[in-house]
């Protein structure tokens, strides 16, 4: 049971940090945060990872009564969380930010604006469409509490990874530079799309009953 719950817990947490991916969002948090000083940007870092946690938390929780709301399978949700999941990852992959997070107009018209800790850096850029239905569907996977106990453990250390990963993100910035940043992004956008060949294709084979 302990090296069960170990590797759902490395499964999990992998996959919500590669969904999340705060490194690749470093970019784009400093452009919002550009003009602002690093209490302000700290401030806004904080209430922006809080609040990203808590809908993320949210829907892990209730993810499966919204399912069952709308007659909707866990499966069903694997194969749609999978295709939107891949669409990301394939801009990753060609270092463009996700039209699926924040566009780059948002970004220009985030800028004078006093909470952009809520929209765009809380939703959705970091806890958007696909985060969202990651965790939902992760919650239907895990298989009874110990498990749904390691998904809203992995979804908090993602998201004080995110908020450490913010604080620095200046620093971190000029440390890696902006081809490094690239570089990451990319890598990050390559394990997302494997991710979400994984997710599609589990779907499919539920929902068939095929047999591989």
């Amino acid at each position: 049971m302990v090296d069960g719950n170990l590797g759902f817990f490395i499964y999990v947490f992998s996959s919500l940090f590669v969904v999340v991916s705060p490194i690749s969002g470093v970019v784009t948090f400093i452009s919002l945060t550009s003009k602002m000083t690093f209490k302000d940007k700290n401030e806004i870092a904080k209430k922006a990872v809080i609040l990203a946690c808590v809908i993320a938390l949210f829907f892990a929780i209730a993810g499966s009564v919204i399912l069952k709301l709308f007659s909707i399978s866990v499966d069903s949700l694997r194969v749609a969380g999978g295709i939107l999941l891949f669409s990301i990852a394939f801009d990753m992959m060609h270092a463009k930010v996700s039209g699926e997070s924040i566009t780059e107009e948002e970004i220009t018209q985030s800028q004078e604006r006093d909470d952009i800790w809520v929209f765009p850096i809380a939703l959705p850029l970091l806890t958007g469409p696909g985060t969202i239905s990651t965790v939902i569907v992760l919650m239907g996977i895990a298989d009874g509490v110990p498990q749904k106990a390691i998904v809203l453990i992995s979804i908090i250390l993602t998201f004080i990874i995110c908020l450490v990963v913010f604080f620095f993100s200046r620093r971190l910035h000029k440390f890696i530079g902006y081809n490094g940043m690239l570089v990451f992004t990319r890598l990050m956008g390559l394990l997302l799309a494997a991710l979400a060949v994984d997710l599609t294709a589990r779907g499919i084979i539920n929902i068939f009953g095929l047999v591989i």
